[in-house]
């Protein structure tokens, strides 16, 4: 999905409550990859079980990545990961609540302040990366059932869509526990994928 311009961005519902966004200002493999754990677990995010302490490091440490961290009532609420890229492009890499935040109404709103930084490119973040001029993510059936809504809600687009299978781990061989078997719960094994 992509948001071409600024201007398209729509606001969300406040939440009922304040919540809080920061600018990780020293990259940490391991909260990143506890965050990671915590928000995807329940939708289906192994595509980075196999990475090394050592992969994370590099991940997070690159100056075109930002990870920002979502409070709210005193918790981590969520997190997200942008990405700057060549050509303007800026990528939502993760976006997501954690549980307890889930299906509380603060995914509107979360979606919409991931999406007004992304834009901030090149002067919130990433600073002499250059503005953004294109916002886009990946999303799956195996997101969140609301995700693709709460996306098209706030002014995103379907750039493009393409059908796979994945490979979903045993949650019991996981690096991680996982609260439940995703498996179960949706009852596919393979996903759609919106790309651009």
């Amino acid at each position: 999905m992509e948001m071409l311009d600024a201007a398209d961005l729509r606001p969300a519902p406040l939440p009922g409550v304040e919540m809080t966004f920061t600018l990780a200002g020293v990259p940490s493999a391991d909260v990143s990859r506890a965050l990671y754990a915590m928000v995807g677990a329940r939708v289906c995010w192994t595509d980075r079980f196999p990475w090394t302490h050592a992969d994370w490091r590099a991940w997070v440490e690159r100056p075109e990545l930002s990870t920002w961290l979502v409070m709210a009532e005193g918790t981590i609420a969520g997190f997200f990961e942008l990405e700057a890229q060549p050509g303007g492009d800026t990528e939502i890499h993760l976006v997501g609540l954690t549980p307890a935040f889930v299906g509380r109404g603060y995914g509107g709103y979360l979606v919409e302040q991931c999406a007004r930084r992304a834009w901030q490119r090149g002067v919130l973040w990433a600073r002499g990366s250059g503005p953004a001029s294109r916002v886009w993510l990946r999303t799956s059936t195996l997101d969140h059932p609301n995700a693709m809504a709460n996306y098209r809600r706030r002014g995103f687009k379907v750039a493009a869509e393409t059908t796979a299978d994945k490979l979903v781990p045993d949650p019991r061989i996981a690096p991680w526990p996982l609260p439940h078997d995703p498996r179960a719960a949706s009852g596919r094994y393979q996903e759609e994928e919106l790309i651009t």
